[in-house]
């Protein structure tokens, strides 16, 4: 079963997290360039997490965000 996506905003840090997964210490991190963050599994390397710092500050300056990660997006209960 896929995992669903939960969007948390920390308005405070300026930062964005989408979690396929609560962070746990074990996952390692990977900075993918322009300040976004990836939390990997350690033992199958996907990407469980991802942060985007300073995301207010783009927001602001009209940036678009790309982000160098590729998805499968389906309507949950759907194959």
């Amino acid at each position: 079963m896929a995992a669903r996506l939960t969007f948390k905003y920390d308005r405070q840090g300026a930062v964005l997290y989408i979690n396929k997964t609560l962070p746990y210490p074990e996952q390692e991190s990977e900075e993918l360039g322009d300040e976004v963050i990836a939390r990997l599994n350690s033992k199958t390397g996907e990407i469980e997490n991802l942060e985007i710092l300073f995301f207010s500050t783009r927001l602001l300056r009209s940036d678009l965000i790309e982000l160098p990660v590729t998805v499968d997006l389906r309507l949950a209960g759907k194959n």
